[in-house]
């Protein structure tokens, strides 16, 4: 059919993303695309076959110098970055596998700028700053003008779900200003050199009412993640907006639940929510808007 391409990873994956027609139905073969990726095409669905079959990889990272001497910073060290609105994803991994975050810094595997973005039992895994859901906050898309492409610096409200993924990172590997729902996820932490963690890392504006919603999610850590070492969500911006609703928690969530960010006075403004909240959390959260879901 003219709408479905089949791709094997001995093609040139960014060139029949770039040339598929909207809408197109696209299917990867089991195996390993090294290849860094931008998806600008509107309405492509993207198909592998299996998370564990299916593996789109690569490996840059935040102080990474460029061509020209210049850091790549978190936003250009994505392995695949979705600028298209209407993408769906299913049955396939997304991995940045740098690795040693400490040294490196921050290493995105997926950059999500699209609106109405789906995805479906995949897989996302890096260390720190996994998955990115744009916009970026205002001051960053100004700080940025003139260094990062347009498509990286969209100013409008982007919506994104996932559903029966598994997202694997360290610190704040669920990060940005998107408004996003994770819908029976596995949401898993793994060690990291510094012994702490964090979730979420939400950065939504004032006027935002749905942000992240985590819903009847697991919440699971690798064997070697210290008890208690692991914060759901700290506040990137001062009005970052997350709920957890009916999320099964492991021992590895501290028992304070949530970090105000640093020496910041952000638990002031955070708008952070979990039902059921065990006895123990910090006495600042369940200050989410009731507005619906995404």
């Amino acid at each position: 059919m003219k709408n479905e391409l089949f791709l094997t990873p001995e093609d040139d994956l960014q060139q029949a993303l770039d040339f598929a027609p909207k809408n197109a139905f696209v299917h990867l073969a089991a195996g390993i695309y090294r290849q860094k990726l931008v998806v600008r095409t509107r309405g492509l669905t993207i198909i592998g076959q299996g998370a564990e079959n299916t593996q789109i990889v690569f490996d840059d990272y935040a102080q990474k110098l460029d061509e020209q001497g210049r850091e790549y910073i978190t936003f250009r060290s994505y392995t695949l970055a979705v600028c298209a609105d209407g993408v769906k994803m299913h049955k396939l991994s997304i991995v940045n596998d740098a690795r040693f975050p400490e040294k490196k810094g921050q290493e995105v595997a997926l950059t999500v700028y699209g609106d109405d973005f789906r995805m479906e039992d995949c897989r996302l895994c890096s260390t720190q700053d996994t998955l990115f859901l744009g916009p970026l906050p205002p001051d960053l898309i100004e700080r940025y003008n003139g260094f990062l492409p347009d498509e990286l610096r969209q100013d409008r409200l982007l919506r994104q779900s996932f559903r029966h993924c598994l997202i694997e990172g360290t610190v704040d590997f669920i990060f940005g200003c998107g408004d996003a729902l994770f819908e029976d996820c596995e949401i898993r932490s793994l060690k990291d050199a510094r012994d702490i963690g964090y979730i979420a890392a939400p950065a939504h504006s004032l006027s935002q009412t749905r942000g992240f919603l985590f819903r009847n999610c697991r919440l699971s850590c690798e064997e070697a993640v210290t008890p208690g070492s692991i914060y759901l969500a700290r506040p990137w911006r001062d009005y970052g907006l997350v709920r957890f609703e009916n999320c099964r928690l492991d021992k590895h969530i501290a028992p304070a639940g949530f970090d105000k960010w640093n020496d910041t006075h952000r638990d002031k403004t955070a708008r952070f929510y979990e039902s059921p909240a065990p006895e123990g959390r910090v006495d600042w959260i369940n200050r989410a808007s009731e507005e619906p879901a995404p």
